[in-house]
């Protein structure tokens, strides 16, 4: 049951980290959500989540999204590649349902692991 886990170590905590994925990244979009994603150099996969209160008003909203954000990120073998990844997303995603943001999600996911794995 460790596999699955989501330690402090899998995210993006601070603004520089941040600021070094939004340096040159891979691009991927869908549904209005928005993964981009760049080379680290630890090991494994982190994630960081970045959902705007102009885009998504209301708390709840925000959280459903960094909730299944979270979720898809932590079931996929894409934390197994050495990238940092930043979510984010566009305006009217809120209306999204949970369905559309994990395929979206799950893409995004998998089409960065394919990516990590042909480098």
């Amino acid at each position: 049951m460790s596999a699955f886990n989501f330690p402090k170590s899998a995210r993006l905590l601070r603004p520089a980290e941040f600021k070094n994925v939004f340096n040159d990244p891979v691009r991927f979009s869908r549904n209005g959500v928005i993964v981009l994603a760049r080379k680290s150099t630890s090991a494994t996969a982190r994630v960081g989540l970045a959902v705007a209160k102009k885009h998504v008003k209301r708390a709840h909203e925000r959280n459903r999204i960094k909730r299944l954000a979270r979720e898809t990120f932590r079931l996929h073998p894409v934390r197994n590649c050495g990238m940092d990844c930043v979510v984010l997303v566009r305006h009217g995603v809120a209306e999204a349902s949970n369905e559309e943001l994990r395929t979206a999600l799950n893409a995004a996911w998998k089409r960065l692991f394919e990516q990590c794995a042909a480098s």
